[in-house]
């Protein structure tokens, strides 16, 4: 994994063009964090070179959704 947030429990993968040679790798990796209860959300290196910005919002976005939806688990 490239970068992880372990309160929101979320991974966030650059993936370069050696990925595209990987997948079943890569989706039986996912599927094995997700089992342990983390979101894995993937980037191309290109989009994070390109265009910062929203990719930037998607990480802000998905850290707000997976931090409420913990807080909810936490309560019930």
């Amino acid at each position: 994994m490239d970068f992880v947030c372990l309160e929101a429990r979320l991974i966030l993968e650059l993936d370069g063009g050696q990925h595209t040679e990987q997948k079943e790798y890569d989706s039986a990796r996912t599927q094995w964090f997700q089992s342990q209860g983390f979101e894995v959300v993937r980037f191309w290196n290109h989009e994070v070179l390109e265009d910062w910005e929203s990719v930037e919002e998607m990480i802000y976005g998905r850290l707000e959704e997976r931090r409420a939806l913990l807080e909810k688990r936490k309560r019930e």
